[in-house]
């Protein structure tokens, strides 16, 4: 059974609140640590044994391109150092992270950084198929739009039975926005993540009609009755009602704070239980 969408946006709200913010609040208790190593931004979150968000970092970075890490020292140092604050912020020692790795890579690409960090990797999943398996879907299709890739996991009877990625993910639509406007790339970057007005949409329809028909692609023949979002680029205002009319038979369905669910879905996956060091004294 599916787990509901207001708890999952219960949860991403919370999250949402969380980023980056290093107020003491020591905890103790079991915990379990997710990072995500994404194209835009790598994240750390934290979660209770519950799967109750503890804490999270992020970081825009632009040191994986389409599953490639291309800037390994980079990749570490920000994860340790997002690792490190969550340590500080909760009182506790985090040895363990589970991560993950675009569908069709090489998911060593994702845990040599984070060994490299001098964490220990408590598991390892495709990005999509983490969302699912948060989701508790039983027959759907999880879309995770990166910054470089569109990805699908098709989920039949609770398991991910094929999972696929092709290039075209936000840095498309970033670059459709710089050219329309003239201004560098990391103008336009800023631009669409700050971006309210439903016209940047209409400008990108052209790259989120494409990731649609990659996932046309995805999951041609399989018969699915509905579409999971994840990414950033999602959350653009107008991507959900232009990316759903490509789907007029399929329910599409967009969490709030989409950039937040796979960093959540990876640290959900870890089956590791870390529990708070108590020192004497």
């Amino acid at each position: 059974m599916s787990r509901t969408m207001a708890e999952v946006n219960r949860l991403l709200k919370k999250t949402a609140g969380l980023i980056n913010d290093d107020t003491s609040s020591p905890f103790e208790g079991e915990f379990r640590v997710g990072v995500d190593l994404g194209t835009a931004d790598i994240q750390t979150i934290v979660l209770d044994a519950d799967g109750n968000p503890l804490a999270g970092y992020m970081d825009w970075a632009n040191v994986v391109r389409d599953g490639v890490v291309v800037d390994f020292f980079g990749a570490s140092q920000i994860v340790r150092e997002q690792v490190r604050r969550a340590s500080a912020k909760l009182g506790i020692e985090i040895e363990h992270v589970s991560t993950s790795f675009p569908p069709g890579t090489d998911s060593r690409i994702s845990t040599n950084v984070i060994e490299a960090a001098g964490l220990e990797v408590a598991g390892v999943i495709d990005e999509p198929s983490s969302v699912a398996r948060l989701l508790q879907l039983d027959h759907a299709a999880v879309v995770d739009i990166g910054g470089g890739t569109t990805g699908t996991a098709i989920i039949e009877h609770g398991q991910v039975v094929c999972s696929r990625d092709d290039a075209t993910g936000g840095r498309h639509i970033t670059l459709a926005l710089a050219g329309h406007f003239g201004i560098p790339y990391e103008e336009a970057e800023e631009m669409k993540r700050s971006g309210k007005d439903l016209a940047l949409c209409k400008l990108a329809t052209p790259v989120i009609a494409k990731m649609a028909d990659i996932v046309h692609g995805h999951i041609a023949g399989m018969k699915v009755p509905a579409i999971y979002l994840t990414g950033g680029s999602c959350a653009l205002p107008g991507f959900l009602e232009v990316f759903a009319a490509e789907f007029p038979d399929v329910e599409v369905v967009l969490p709030s704070h989409p950039l937040y669910l796979t960093p959540l879905a990876i640290a959900s996956y870890s089956d590791v239980l870390q529990a708070r060091e108590v020192r004497a004294g």
